[in-house]
């Protein structure tokens, strides 16, 4: 059977290895050099090498290397892995078990690991494309070490061009621009990568070969994004922070990022109505019907014509005035709310249907506003055993100076009102 590529050229040592962060390869080195190898999660997008790093783990410490998949492997399969690796601990061999997409295990799947884990029968090295935090058991997540790898920058898929000609002891001769596009189609993925210079390699013509022919003959590939995991999270974050940051060159280019990896623009048109709601608000309370148009006009139109309302709103949205200081008032009014319970509203605001409520005080003192001068009469509404808080406070921006000078008319108006009684 024909090795693949990704075998073939797969580094055999730490020297070969990409490692970006050189605080990061001093630190597996050292655990290479001290045979003190701590259970590991490696995090990190498809590509960057965590396969790799067990793999040579591994060989450097003459651990038995034994791999798996939570993808493929179920309650029997990891109990022969177990039982084959206590048989190995008798013979006097650790084995470094290697779990590929380890956040695919269920919570008993993973505490099965548990006391294999601190007897020592397996050095635990799982692999994840997700944030363990979020993905991985406290109780597995305590045992272990984190380490996250970065995609691989231009010059280490460069540099995997260069070894890979070295390997085929033969120049591919692309030209600068093709070079630079099979880096792109790679997209910060070193298995990708290969994969691309293998088929290049196997074209009877590659050499010369332009950047619009090879994008013709490969295809284009998709960008890393998976609408359920961690990368489609980092996305909408940045999307929401460059528009609450007021950057719309930034924001339409993460919402074009979300857009090429394949999201829904439902999906992208409900988050774009809540930033308008949470961090616009009533600095402009167009903002939310710009957004709530354009969810419509894309209903309508559908694709393609319906994601171009959407880019309108993101453009809106980052040049809007912005404030969150509904955002904030509504929270401290739930927070408050939560703190004091059943409280009832005073006496003077409750409505008197019935006799008996009437002899009961119910709506006693109650002040008609309208006929109160200004239209004002500056009564207390809030429970009689609360000190009046204060929760909105306007920002200087946009629409809120102008509600801003409303709340400081009312509260003088309350104030002047007060002191009369």
């Amino acid at each position: 059977m024909k090795e693949l590529w990704v075998e073939k050229y797969r580094p055999k040592t730490l020297k070969e290895y990409v490692v970006r962060d050189e605080a990061q390869r001093q630190q597996i080195q050292s655990w290479i050099t001290d045979k003190a190898i701590p259970h590991l999660l490696l995090s990190g997008a498809p590509g960057v090498g965590k396969t790799t790093l067990a793999r040579l783990l591994a060989r450097e410490t003459d651990f038995h290397f034994e791999q798996i998949s939570a993808i493929f492997s179920g309650v029997a399969e990891l109990r022969k892995t177990f039982d084959a690796a206590k048989l190995r601990r008798k013979a006097g061999q650790g084995t470094l078990l290697f779990v590929d997409e380890i956040h695919r295990f269920n919570k008993a799947q993973q505490d099965s690991f548990l006391p294999l884990m601190e007897d020592g029968t397996i050095l635990l090295v799982g692999a994840t494309t997700e944030n363990p935090s979020f993905e991985i058991n406290s109780a597995v997540l305590s045992r272990a070490q984190v380490l996250t790898l970065n995609r691989l920058s231009e010059d280490d898929l460069r540099a995997l061009l260069a070894r890979a000609e070295r390997e085929l002891a033969r120049d591919l001769a692309l030209p600068e621009e093709t070079q630079a596009a099979l880096i792109a189609m790679a997209d910060g993925d070193g298995r990708a990568m290969l994969n691309l210079i293998e088929q290049v390699a196997a074209w009877p013509d590659h050499a010369g070969v332009s950047a619009a022919t090879l994008s013709v003959r490969l295809q284009r590939r998709a960008a890393q994004y998976d609408k359920s995991g961690d990368c489609h999270y980092n996305l909408i974050s940045a999307l929401h922070k460059s528009i609450r940051g007021s950057d719309p060159d930034a924001a339409l280019y993460w919402f074009s990022r979300m857009l090429e990896g394949g999201e829904d623009p439902r999906f992208l048109a409900r988050r774009l109505t809540r930033m308008a709601v949470e961090d616009i608000a009533l600095a402009d309370p167009q903002a939310q019907q710009v957004c709530l148009a354009a969810w419509q006009s894309y209903e309508r139109l559908g694709s393609p014509e319906g994601e171009l309302a959407l880019a309108n709103a993101v453009i809106y949205l980052a040049l809007a005035p912005k404030s969150n200081a509904a955002y904030v008032a509504y929270k401290a009014a739930r927070k408050l709310a939560a703190q004091t319970g059943s409280l009832a509203p005073p006496k003077h605001i409750l409505n008197a249907p019935t006799k008996l409520m009437k002899e009961q005080g119910y709506g006693a003192g109650y002040a008609y506003d309208h006929d109160a001068e200004d239209g004002f009469s500056g009564q207390n509404y809030f429970p009689d055993t609360i000190t009046r808080p204060s929760f909105y406070e306007p920002v200087e921006r946009g629409f809120e100076r102008d509600l801003g000078k409303r709340v400081a008319y009312f509260a003088k108006l309350r104030r002047d009102r007060n002191r009369d009684e």
